[in-house]
């Protein structure tokens, strides 16, 4: 089986996308008596958490996800954040190429409420690579997989998903709510009166407040 090593140079906020993206810079390098005609390129992209330190106020964020930050030897562990795939055009000995990384503001996911309670510092990640290899055989094409231990570190600033949500969500984000939450909120806004949902959600955080007072 041929070998391949893939490098992740960069990421950074892709600017003009439809949803929210990141973009990966890879490089790939193949060996230098193959000639590649075509990738089709599969990518698993993990977050680990147990790589880096937490400050006491990204803690507190992450205690829905993790628990008590005594338990973190335990619950601190890898977990998927995306797939996501390319097409990588023919080249021999090496090739850069963009892999589109979409991302959500759901806070379903437990990958934006990881991100969302960091403050600064990195992320560290870990793309994990599979697919299929066109590539040049004896009698014309040959096809081959992307061996199974193809993989990539790299610790994304966390500056940089700050960045692309600032771009597409510029000083806000949503949540997903049950039908029935929703009405029952919305019967609250019209009978106090309220005008934005911004003023409702502040007036019940208030509310509650002053009764754990």
């Amino acid at each position: 089986m041929s070998t391949y090593t893939f490098t992740v140079q960069d990421i950074y906020a892709e600017p003009y996308a439809a949803t929210p993206q990141l973009t990966a810079k890879l490089r790939i390098e193949a060996g230098p008596e193959l000639v590649v005609h075509a990738i089709a390129l599969h990518c698993q992209v993990r977050i680990e958490p147990q790589r880096r330190g937490y400050a006491v106020t990204e803690a507190t964020g992450l205690q829905a996800l993790f628990g008590e930050r005594d338990r973190w030897s335990q619950t601190l562990r890898p977990f998927m954040w995306m797939q996501c795939n390319t097409t990588v055009q023919g080249f021999s000995g090496s090739r850069e190429v963009n892999l589109p990384l979409p991302c959500t503001y759901d806070f379903e996911v437990v990958g934006s409420r990881y991100l969302h309670s960091l403050r600064d510092g990195v992320v560290p990640l870990s793309f994990m690579f599979s697919g299929t290899v066109f590539t040049k055989g004896v009698t014309g094409f040959g096809v081959e997989q992307v061996p199974w231990d193809c993989d990539a570190p790299y610790e994304m600033p966390v500056g940089v998903w700050q960045q692309m949500m600032d771009l597409y969500y510029p000083n806000t984000g949503w949540i997903r709510l049950d039908r029935d939450v929703l009405t029952e909120l919305a019967s609250y806004r019209a009978g106090h009166g309220l005008i934005t949902w911004d003023e409702t959600i502040g007036r019940l955080l208030t509310a509650e407040r002053e009764v754990q007072r």
